[in-house]
């Protein structure tokens, strides 16, 4: 089985999220490290911050950093254990509060894909990044 690196990059929608992994000297923990709990924003995700948000963030790697880690949970939780917690303790530190009232969201992201399965954890697909 495949890594969380090896997953999203075969997917082809999340080119920005691993570019911004890669700056942040994140990839390393994501191939080898866990397991963990991604929500991976996809490119649209990125495509929606204002403009020149990413393009800063890649040059500010100790913020780049705090909010990829703002993405992971420590441990392998599937859908079914995502929603039944009231708020997830992120590796960044600070809590994503998972709301159940229209539909699965995490923090102000919806969850539009569950259960990708990985050798190191396991990936949510959200549709907004999120920022601690």
């Amino acid at each position: 089985m495949k890594n969380i690196v090896e997953v999203a990059s075969e997917a082809g929608s999340f080119k920005t999220l691993l570019k911004a992994a890669t700056e942040a000297g994140l990839v390393d923990t994501l191939s080898k490290g866990g397991p963990f709990t991604v929500f991976a924003p996809t490119d649209e995700a990125f495509a929606k911050l204002p403009s020149g948000t990413v393009e800063g963030l890649l040059k500010d790697r100790e913020k780049l950093s705090a909010i990829l880690k703002y993405h992971l949970v420590s441990g392998k939780m599937d859908a079914e254990a995502v929603t039944k917690q009231a708020s997830l303790r992120t590796v960044q530190g600070k809590d994503l509060r998972v709301d159940l009232s229209q539909g699965v969201r995490v923090g102000s992201a919806k969850v539009i894909k569950t259960d990708i399965d990985a050798s190191n954890g396991v990936i949510h697909v959200i549709d907004t990044v999120q920022i601690p």
